[in-house]
């Protein structure tokens, strides 16, 4: 499982005193605790979308910081944004590409953006970029 590569990358930053990478691991190990406790009420368990979702999420959310810092003229933060995103995209399949989804899309017999988006959601989750999808399908539908 990805959650577990996550745990042993974040021992070996810690063995190898790169703070900034524990910086990171540790705030997606968190960040799947938290997400794992709400699923186990619901009595699910943390499955690898569940962590690719929450990856994703996280690299949206540095490159936000990044701009922000760039903004500010912190360029020492944003080589350490950068940093981390590279130590975590590695983690990321790669995203299906815009023909991939137009051809699943042109598969479908509805092509209403709900169930665009829901069929998207079910088969694909964290393989591809939900905004392309949702863009495409308004396109197509």
């Amino acid at each position: 499982m990805i959650f577990d590569d996550l745990k042993k990358a974040n021992m070996e930053a810690l063995k190898a005193k790169d703070n900034n990478a524990r910086g990171i691991y540790s705030v997606l190990i968190n960040k799947c605790m938290l997400k794992s406790v709400e699923l186990k009420a619901q009595g699910k368990t943390l499955s690898d979308a569940d962590t690719l979702q929450i990856i994703n999420k996280t690299i949206k959310e540095l490159d936000e910081e990044a701009a922000a810092y760039r903004a500010g003229g912190r360029e020492e933060n944003v080589k350490v944004i950068e940093y981390q995103k590279g130590l975590i995209a590695k983690y990321l399949p790669t995203l299906m590409s815009e023909e991939e989804i137009t051809s699943e899309i042109n598969k479908l017999e509805d092509k209403s953006v709900k169930n665009v988006m829901i069929h998207f959601k079910n088969n694909f989750a964290g393989k591809c970029d939900m905004k392309l999808v949702s863009e495409l399908a308004k396109k197509l539908g």
